[in-house]
């Protein structure tokens, strides 16, 4: 959550200004969609990574360690994209980011299962994300 948090900051800076002034595909979902889906993820991603940890502790670091770094990296798109108004360079970064938690999704099935169900919302919600993403690149030279 604290990630998310922190993301927010550039997020809700930029959404009622710069954001608003982009030229965006017709399929861009309105802005109280977000709000909603990503408290939705960051519950799901909290207690996905909480059954790893209650299953395994940190004895496996993998699974959590991965999950540490797409964290970050979910930071570092909001960083990009919202804070320094940068499509192309936060572009870049979600598909670090899709890989990340992809890597995540797969290390937390081999631990817990159901740990990895929860986490797929997440990646389908970051892969519409990511086309999104380049689409508003390539809508806004």
């Amino acid at each position: 959550m604290l990630a998310g948090f922190l993301g927010s900051l550039f997020t809700a800076r930029s959404v009622g200004t710069w954001y608003l002034t982009l030229v965006k595909p017709a399929w861009n979902p309105p802005s109280y969609v977000f709000g909603p889906v990503w408290t939705a993820l960051y519950l799901m991603m909290g207690t996905a990574a909480w059954l790893v940890w209650r299953k395994a502790g940190f004895a496996p670091a993998l699974p959590l360690a991965l999950f540490a770094i797409q964290l970050v990296l979910n930071f570092g798109w909001s960083l990009l994209f919202f804070g320094l108004h940068r499509p192309d360079l936060a572009f870049a970064e979600i598909i670090a980011l899709w890989c990340l938690i992809l890597a995540t999704t797969i290390a937390f099935w081999r631990v817990v299962p159901a740990a990895a169900y929860l986490m797929l919302p997440y990646l389908a919600w970051v892969t519409f994300a990511s086309a999104l993403n380049f689409a508003i690149w390539r809508l806004n030279p």
